[in-house]
């Protein structure tokens, strides 16, 4: 158990649970029992102490007067947000009693269980409210509203979550972040691309929004949404077309390279030129710098993958460095993600085993709107935490419409009385993770983490963990398992002989380091996940699950006829809607802006700083306009999730489509279209 919470004054090691590749050590600073500053860790490895606004300024997150200090029920309309004080005790008897009840008229599956990773510890985020759930057999909640087309894409080409640590990125000649504003939300991997430039390296950057990213880079591409799979086949026109391919690499370690070779051929630089928005010439220069740069290095972001054709975006880009040899190279290669490196047992934490009926229904996060107003048999009931799907979710209106039904009984579980908890019958205060054990696996880097409670829980406030075993308690479960403790559930998680990387680290290892690095192998040492063991251009896999075996540029839906691209891009001092009600980064942030090109702008009569509205069938919102060369002609880019404030229009997941992209069931945020018009 953690000691630092008996000890009212000190410097405390941490981690940072935001949603976030970096996953940063922390120092907690203490006084009189209350954490008073924020710092990074400089003994962190990775992330060497420097830490975000957004983590930085967390102490008035975690003592905002605004915090949720004991449970609540509804006294007023759904949404209107009028609640009064109630006990523990009446909370877990009210909502146990309306699921039994649920449960003995409609089913199990009449309950909806829906959460992310507003808390990446992974006891809180994906622990006992799994078992828990799965004992009562509510529906399945399909998590899919981030990564899962990009990680199904990589996966075809490499067999999983796998690419190159990013501590070598400091050998990199040339680095580039394809679909990623990397300064707002992977900041240390900009860091050490900065450390590879004071060594020559170049940094290119692809986007369709010339972001802080953007003007950090030596050479700044602009791209139309959606077409980023078309530029990466064009780059490999070339690669094969003046040799500057790497034979022997791709006889060794790739199958069906004869065949990619034969297929670019149809992607020829005026075509892809036509396609993208990037010129010819520019096609050839960025193709003859990856293909005689060496080491060479793909961020892959998570913005590309969010389209229609997100999945067969990500594996075709994730084809590149196998042609020129990278992966033989420190410091070339590619990362997506990196969390097939610190797989730990799922099935001992989550134990899925207690499901007695393996053929409960699977809805997908992304049509909640859809599965709420329409699904049958319908929803009864919904317990959302470490999620605010109000504001994140695709087709935010039709999302709100269902919430609002009086038929459905909805628990929300939060810091904050969010824009989802308005809608709520009862409301329960969390636990921020300072107050919680924990452990903690980087999506990014290559180090396991452990976060020891350090503060008293805030009011009345109770831990995911805690809630979900009174919550078993309350409807009769007798399994041993709801009797876990936080360091049995580590241990089990960490019991892992699949992953030899996890080896050596343990639950009383981690309490004595604070942060392990996996013991990892170089990529090619052991065969890959892949069928073929090797890194597969062409996959047989991918024609048996009904795609295309070879890379291949499908146009994204055009759903409208209104004139714009439309991508809601994530801003720099919010992490999705977390920070959006904390003055502090409202304060940071300004205000919502919409970035439209000037010749756009010129034709619609729209100067920089009007307030104009965005709309489509979907919706409307009102955003400030900020005129000039950022984005591409037809592309208008808007930047964060905001919270819903009265007299404001600024809903921007209203307008996203909740179409299911190619793989994975991913969400499709980029791929709606949008008018806009001034005021």
């Amino acid at each position: 158990m953690s000691t630092y919470i008996n000890q009212p004054n000190g410097v405390f090691p941490s981690v940072c649970s935001l949603d976030c590749p970096d996953q940063c050590g922390l120092l907690l600073h203490k006084e009189n029992g209350k954490i008073v500053k924020i710092s990074g860790d400089p003994e962190h490895p990775v992330t060497q102490g420097h830490i975000c606004n957004k983590v930085r300024h967390m102490t008035e997150r975690i003592y905002d007067e605004k915090r949720l200090k004991y449970p609540l029920k509804r006294v007023g309309k759904k949404g209107e947000g009028k609640f009064e004080q109630i006990s523990w005790d009446e909370a877990i008897e009210t909502i146990t009693n309306q699921w039994k009840m649920l449960i003995k008229n409609d089913g199990p599956e009449s309950i909806l269980p829906y959460s992310f990773y507003g808390n990446m510890g992974r006891l809180n985020a994906e622990g006992m409210d799994r078992r828990f759930f799965y004992r009562m057999g509510a529906s399945l909640l399909d998590q899919t509203i981030c990564q899962a087309a990009g990680s199904v894409g990589y996966q075809y080409t490499m067999g999983g979550s796998f690419g190159m640590d990013p501590e070598d990125t400091i050998h990199s000649k040339l680095i580039i972040f394809w679909g990623i504003n990397a300064v707002s939300t992977n900041m240390h991997q900009v860091a050490l691309a900065q450390k590879a430039r004071k060594n020559g390296a170049e940094i290119v950057v692809i986007d369709v929004h010339k972001n802080q990213t953007g003007r950090l880079a030596d050479w700044f591409i602009p791209i139309l949404p959606g077409t980023d799979a078309a530029l990466a086949l064009g780059l490999m026109h070339i690669l094969f077309a003046e040799k500057l391919v790497d034979d022997a690499f791709l006889k060794e370690h790739t199958i069906g390279y004869d065949e990619l070779k034969e297929h670019v051929k149809t992607y020829d630089p005026v075509s892809v030129s036509e396609i993208t928005g990037v010129p010819v010439d520019d096609i050839y220069k960025l193709a003859r710098m990856y293909g005689k740069t060496s080491p060479s290095f793909i961020r892959i972001g998570n913005g590309i993958q969010h389209h229609d054709n997100g999945g067969m975006c990500i594996r075709t880009i994730s084809c590149l460095p196998a042609l020129t040899g990278q992966w033989k190279v420190k410091g070339g290669g590619a990362i997506k993600g990196n969390s097939g490196y610190l797989a730990f047992n799922t099935n001992a934490l989550q134990r899925p085993d207690l499901l007695e009926n393996k053929q409960t229904r699977v809805i997908n996060m992304n049509v909640l709107g859809q599965a709420l107003l329409d699904l049958e048999p319908s929803i009864k009931s919904l317990y959302v935490h470490g999620c605010n799907p109000a504001v994140v979710t695709p087709e935010g209106n039709k999302v709100r419409q269902g919430l609002v039904r009086e038929d459905l009984f909805t628990v929300v579980h939060d810091l904050f009385l969010t824009d989802t908890a308005k809608y709520a019958d009862i409301i329960l205060p969390a636990t921020s993770s300072f107050e919680n054990t924990d452990f903690y696996t980087s999506y990014w880097h290559h180090f396991i983490q452990i976060q020891q409670q350090v503060i008293e829980p805030y009011g009345e406030s109770k831990s995911n963990v805690d809630v979900f075993r009174l919550l078993a308690k309350g409807m009769g479960f007798e399994e041993s398992v709801f009797d876990d403790s936080e360091e049995d559930m580590i241990a089990q998680a960490l019991d892992f002989s699949n992953n030899p990387s996890l080896k050596n680290i343990t639950y009383e290892r981690l309490m004595k380091e604070n942060f392990i690095k996996a013991d990892i192998k170089p990529l090619l040492e052991n065969k890959l996940k892949t069928p073929s063991g090797k890194i597969e251009l062409y996959s047989e896999r991918m024609k048996k699950h009904g795609h295309s075996p070879l890379p291949i540029y499908n146009p994204i839906e055009k759903d409208s006829e209104y004139p714009y691209l439309f991508v809601p891009a994530p801003n720099h001092n919010y992490l999705n809607s977390t920070f959006s009600n904390n003055e502090k980064h409202v304060y940071l942030e300004k205000e919502p802006k919409l970035f439209i090109n000037q010749e756009d702008a010129l034709k619609k009569g729209i100067a920089d700083g009007e307030v104009v509205r965005v709309w489509n069938n979907r919706g409307d919102c009102e955003l400030k306009a900020v005129v000039g060369d950022q984005v591409l002609p037809g592309v208008v880019v808007s930047l964060g999730l905001w919270a819903d404030t009265p007299g404001t229009k600024q809903l921007v997941n209203s307008l996203t489509p909740d179409r299911i992209s190619d793989m994975g069931g991913g969400a499709t945020f980029f791929s709606g279209r949008v008018n806009v018009e001034k005021l």
